[in-house]
């Protein structure tokens, strides 16, 4: 068995590229029950947000494992194969383990140690909990990659002030746009991103902002966590009116096609607008940019702004790495300990025997006139004997973390015990 990760982020690929690999969570089960029926994928989980689509799993035989993957990634993509291999990166084993500990610590994320991810992880290794493709490797990994995530957080400042998709695309519009806080803006979606949108837009001074969304109940949800703030509500259908209106804009939906494009804009007379899309897929047609009196911008655009403030948290950066290694080794040495369960699981059963074969015989010496809560005592004496006898080697065993080593102590325990632990497991 083996871990690998094959995907793609958007270190490896545009943001044309990455919508189209891109997996929404009402689709995610069907993908799940389609990876996991390949004959060499044992586990599997998928993460699929704005910057990165990669699928994690465990696999019999690595290159045919690999195989299947990346020709499922052509077939939702609709992308051939050799034109999506120069995107994609492939890790095994520990590279595999490290980068998603790096995941979810934000390391690997566009806009350094932002906090987002670790709940896209957390809601990852839910959705394969929920629709059973995981098992014992990668809900352990998962588990790990959460505890690294939180203890990078908690431990180093990277979270400090740490700013996300959301308040990049606020930057980049406050560069763009000389009186950010006078302006008029429309956020068309009611999501986690549009929070943040409207939390970062607030810090800026902006008082007139504008929530188009399809559901009302999301909408008054977005109102709720902004007490006392004017925050103005629109239906979807009111959309174009609504933002022609405006003098910026932004879309962040889980829409899979393009709510906007080049011929809807053209017929509102827009005298000037910018329109920023950190949708992925994206919400913005790319015909958009075509229109003169629109300036329009997507999550790739964000990538300049986000460079200021990546030099300071590079060093804070390092520190994370160190405690990620930690957590590597940790999941290492459990994932080397599972080869010893066989033999210390047949060891108890033989022990186990032994110990109720001759509690029988000694029992039955005694006589029936030896009372029932007596036998409660021998019984729990001599279970606790044989616990207390396994208990060091079993660490010990797990302990091992030479691969040689251990499988000289499991030799040895199988010699002097003789033990089969494959003819009981079959």
């Amino acid at each position: 068995m083996n871990i690998v990760v094959v995907g793609l982020s958007h270190k490896t690929a545009s943001v044309d590229i990455r919508e189209k690999l891109s997996i929404p969570e009402t689709k995610m089960e069907a993908a799940l029950a389609h990876l996991m029926a390949y004959p060499h994928v044992e586990e599997i989980a998928i993460i699929s947000t704005c910057n990165r689509m990669e699928i994690y799993a465990v696999i019999k035989e690595t290159e045919a494992g690999v195989t299947e993957i990346t020709q499922f990634l052509s077939e939702i993509s609709h992308i051939k194969l050799h034109e999506l291999r120069r995107h994609l990166f492939i890790l095994l084993h520990q590279d595999a383990i490290r980068h998603l500990l790096r995941v979810a610590a934000g390391l690997e994320s566009l806009v350094l140690g932002e906090g987002q991810i670790l709940a896209q992880v957390k809601n990852t290794h839910k959705l394969a909990q929920q629709y059973k493709s995981i098992g014992r490797l990668l809900d352990h990994l998962f588990k790990q990659a959460l505890t690294a995530g939180k203890r990078v957080r908690s431990e180093t400042s990277i979270g400090t002030g740490a700013v996300s998709i959301s308040s990049a695309a606020v930057e980049l519009a406050h560069l763009k746009l000389e009186k950010i806080a006078s302006a008029s803006v429309s956020i068309v979606g009611a999501g986690k991103m549009a929070r943040l949108l409207v939390q970062h837009l607030l810090s800026k001074g902006v008082v007139d902002i504008r929530i188009i969304n399809r559901s009302n109940r999301r909408a008054q949800e977005l109102a709720s966590q902004f007490p006392g703030t004017p925050l103005t509500f629109f239906p979807f259908e009111e959309m174009l009116p609504t933002i022609a209106q405006c003098d910026l804009v932004f879309t962040s939906t889980a829409a899979t096609e393009p709510i906007v494009n080049r011929s809807q804009l053209d017929s509102l007379n827009i005298s000037e607008m910018i329109l920023i899309d950190i949708s992925v897929p994206r919400n913005v047609d790319a015909d958009v940019q075509d229109l003169l009196n629109i300036r329009s911008f997507n999550v790739d655009d964000l990538k300049a702004v986000v460079a200021q403030n990546q030099i300071n948290r590079r060093k804070i950066a390092q520190e994370a790495e160190a405690l990620l290694e930690e957590e590597v080794e940790s999941f290492e040495a459990w994932w080397h300990s599972l080869d010893t369960i066989p033999t210390i699981s047949c060891l108890r059963t033989k022990m186990e025997e032994i110990r109720t074969q001759e509690l029988e015989k000694a029992l039955s010496r005694l006589g029936s006139e030896f009372a029932g809560k007596h036998q409660d005592v021998i019984e729990t004496l001599t279970r606790s004997i044989v616990n207390k006898i396994l208990h060091e080697p079993t660490v010990q065993l797990r302990a091992q973390r030479d691969i040689e080593n251990r499988q000289r102590c499991l030799q040895t325990l199988h010699t002097l015990f003789d033990l089969d632990p494959e003819e009981q497991f079959t």
